[in-house]
Parts: C-alpha cells; sequence; structure tokens
C-alpha cells in the first residue's frame, strides 16, 4: 500500500493496467455497490461516466449532494477543487478523485496568497467567490456562489454593501451588468469559456439561422452580447428542454452535450466553435477529460487518490460554503 501511495503521490492516479476482459461498466458498478459509494460526476466529464453516476449536476447541485449523501465514499468524477469542496463538506467521509491532476485554469488563476493581499487592499468589502476556487479562497471568502445562485445571492445583499467579487471577471460583470451593483473583481478566466470564438460563431449562426445561441456567463462580453439566453450549465439544459426551438449552438464545455442530446435526441445541440482547432470543434475542458473509465475503476478499487484538506482551512471554507447553501434555499 506505501508503494502505491508514493505512485499516486507521484502520478497523480493509481497507474495500474486494468486487464482487457474487466467489464469496466459492471465492475464500478459492483464496487459502488460493495463499498457504499456514490459517484458524483459533473456534467463536463465524457458521457460514459455521466451515465454511470448516481447524480450529475453543476457546482450547486453537486455541492448540495456532497453535503446530504448518506453514502461512505464520495467518488467525485470533475476536477480537483470540486473534490475538496465534497470534503469540506463531508469531513468524516472518504473524498476519492480519479485523477489529482484534473485541476482548473480559472482556481488555478487566483493563488491564496496575492489573493489574501488583493482582499487587504478593500478591508470594508465582503468577499463573495465563485465556487470554481480552491480550498485556500474559499476559506478567505464570506460567501461562496455559483453560476446558478451568483444573481440571487448579489441581490440579497444590501445595497450599499461593497463586494469583493472573485475569481471569475467575466461572471463578475455578467453579475454586474445584471444588478447594477458595482463590485471590485479579480482577474481570473476559465480557459474553456473564454476561448470561444466569435468569427467562428457567427459563421455557424449564419449556416444554422434558425438556431438560438445559449451560452454560460463564464463566457466572455462580446460573446454574451451574441446569446439569445444566458444561464449556467443547470439552466442552459432546462433551457433546451423547455423551449419550442429545435436548433441550439451551446457555448460551454462540450460535455453538457451528451444530456441534452439524451433529454431532446430530435433537437439539433451544436457546440460553439472555439478558436484553438481541435478534433471536436468545440470547448472542451482537459482537465475534466482526465477522468475515464479505467480511472475510475482503479480510485474506486484502491480508494485513491484521496483528498485532503487541512483542517483549519477546511473550517473556514465550510463557513462561506454553508452560508451559500443556506442562501440558495
Amino acid at each position: 500500500m506505501e508503494a502505491l501511495l508514493e505512485e499516486v503521490q507521484r502520478v497523480g492516479y493509481v497507474n495500474k493496467p486494468v486487464a482487457s476482459d474487466v467489464d469496466l461498466i459492471a465492475e464500478i458498478s459492483r464496487l459502488k455497490r460493495e463499498k457504499n459509494a456514490v459517484i458524483l460526476a459533473h456534467y463536463y466529464v465524457d458521457g460514459e461516466i455521466q451515465d454511470l453516476a448516481d447524480y450529475i449536476g453543476d457546482s450547486l447541485g453537486l455541492s448540495q449532494q456532497a453535503a446530504s449523501t448518506e453514502a461512505d465514499m464520495i467518488v467525485f468524477c470533475g476536477v480537483h477543487f470540486m473534490g475538496e469542496t465534497a470534503k469540506i463538506l463531508s469531513p468524516h467521509k472518504k473524498v476519492v478523485i480519479p485523477d489529482l491532476n484534473a485541476g482548473c485554469s480559472l482556481a488555478d488563476s487566483a493563488p491564496a496568497d496575492k489573493f489574501a493581499a488583493f482582499k487587504a487592499q478593500y478591508p470594508d468589502h465582503l468577499v463573495l467567490s465563485y465556487i470554481n476556487c480552491s480550498a485556500e479562497i474559499k476559506a478567505l471568502s464570506d460567501i461562496i456562489v455559483t453560476s446558478s445562485n451568483a444573481l440571487k445571492i448579489v441581490e440579497s445583499l444590501p445595497r450599499d454593501q461593497k463586494i469583493i467579487f472573485a475569481p471569475d471577471a467575466n461572471l463578475g460583470r455578467f453579475v454586474m451588468n445584471k444588478t447594477g451593483r458595482d463590485m471590485v473583481l479579480w482577474d481570473g478566466a476559465c480557459i474553456v469559456h473564454i476561448d470561444i470564438s466569435l468569427e467562428k460563431l457567427q459563421r455557424l449562426r449564419t449556416e444554422n439561422p434558425d438556431a438560438e445561441f445559449i451560452a454560460h456567463p463564464e463566457c466572455q462580453e462580446h460573446i454574451l452580447s451574441q446569446a439569445d439566453y444566458v444561464g449556467s450549465t443547470t439552466a442552459l439544459l432546462k433551457y433546451v428542454v423547455d423551449s419550442p426551438n429545435q436548433t441550439f449552438i451551446v457555448g460551454t464545455e462540450a460535455g453538457i452535450l451528451h444530456k441534452m442530446r439524451q433529454a431532446v435526441p430530435h433537437k439539433k445541440i451544436i457546440p460553439a466553435p472555439a478558436s484553438q482547432n481541435n478534433t471536436c470543434a468545440c470547448s472542451e475542458c482537459p482537465y475534466m477529460k482526465m477522468n475515464t473509465l479505467e480511472k475510475l475503476y482503479n480510485c474506486l478499487l484502491y480508494e485513491q487518490p484521496e483528498i485532503f484538506v487541512p483542517e483549519d482551512v477546511r473550517v473556514k471554507a465550510e463557513a462561506s460554503v454553508i452560508r451559500m447553501l443556506e442562501m440558495s434555499k
């Protein structure tokens, strides 16, 4: 076991070959039952993992599930900060993720030491941080928000309350425009959402004149200005289901298209184009795609890699996350 832990620390995941005759889907389901584990998956991971998950959702829904689950072990198929959030909310449960290398460009854009210095410049400001941040940033925050509840939470605060909004400046600007509130923004961004190409998008809309363009608020302002609807990942899914329209261009990470196509197989769902020339011609998060069936199987089998959060950080972070959950009811 010691050698396994050393290997996990070195490479970030359980690097054990899986025999070719192993039925991964059946074995993952068996291990989950035997170990009383729950698999939580974000909409952005591959569809084959989404189909195995006990719960699929966006950051708010996943946080709520992590806080309420009765499972002994939480297997989080997403990125590192999501596993941390689950551990913050369920400190006595074992929390594991398939690959510790599955980070987040947005979370990485706010180093804790630099953010602490930034915060110190505004001592009379309340700190609202988007959940896509590290446990250390959550510990430095007063309230955590998600794209699902940021507007509601900001609007619930007194009009004269001064606010720092971190780490996503695009979401912050969207909230400012919607609420009329002036906030101090930390200049962070998600590499996936800022990579959507306006030129390619306009060409795609010309080719699909009946399509509605829907977008996540992490996109840049010039992209959001083109959108027929802006909402969180869950809200975008609901919009596609509820809208009478038959064709949609979706401006967010392409993993959500799996659930959209399952929900409305008769509708045409097109991913918004990325600036880079990749194989899918869409916006994909390389970190989310580090979650694979093989890594998930090994993660369940060996119960590694495990997520740990220092208790002093966890307690402070928990307060800001719990405040969000209470304000989201």
